[in-house]
């Protein structure tokens, strides 16, 4: 049974993340952030994983607390619903295509948080979504996750693709990572 429901409330955000490893794809997500919906729902949609996200920001402010502790939620949902990683493939890469943009994503779920990011956006939004988010979404679940994750935009014009073709081959990376391999602890130490 590897699912997880966690709630975390701030002064800034109440969010509640339900999260099932091993889903048909089945999301439902409301953060009041269009463009962050729909990334959301390609992540859940592609890793295959059953994904529920609510999320009650300032959005008077700006999208950055509720892009960064939704990050911060799931991160630490798919750390609880993982467990101690054993049986799981832990490594996963992936090349994604969309249309003029091409982006790679390489993880490891080690126990090991770390964040490499490469990516140029030529926007300031796309939607009511600023596009810097991407990073900080991305580090906020790397650092709550455990996972080391490299994302990279090989090369694009869209700024829309290229969010989404990273949040897609983030996707399946998560996919092939988790999947399950029936041994222990893929590890030279026995353990992560």
């Amino acid at each position: 049974m590897r699912r997880c429901e966690l709630s975390r409330k701030t002064k800034e955000t109440d969010i509640t993340v339900k999260l099932d490893l091993d889903g048909q794809g089945s999301v439902n997500i409301d953060t009041g952030i269009g463009f962050f919906d729909h990334m959301l729902t390609a992540l859940g949609v592609h890793a295959g994983f059953d994904l529920d996200v609510s999320c009650k920001g300032d959005l008077y402010v700006d999208p950055h607390h509720s892009v960064e502790d939704t990050g911060i939620v799931l991160g630490q949902a798919f750390a609880k619903a993982i467990g101690d990683r054993s049986g799981i493939e832990r490594y996963g890469s992936f090349f994604i295509p969309m249309d003029e943009a091409l982006c790679f994503c390489s993880l490891d779920i080690s126990g090991r948080p770390f964040l490499a990011f490469n990516a140029c956006f030529t926007n300031e939004r796309v939607g009511e979504f600023d596009t810097c988010l991407t990073e900080e979404f991305f580090r906020a679940f790397a650092m709550n996750s455990g996972v080391t994750l490299h994302l990279r935009e090989e090369y694009g014009k869209n700024d829309h693709h290229i969010i989404e073709a990273m949040f897609k081959a983030f996707a399946h990376a998560l996919k092939a990572a988790v999947s399950t391999n029936g041994s222990g602890v893929l590890s030279t130490k026995g353990v992560l």
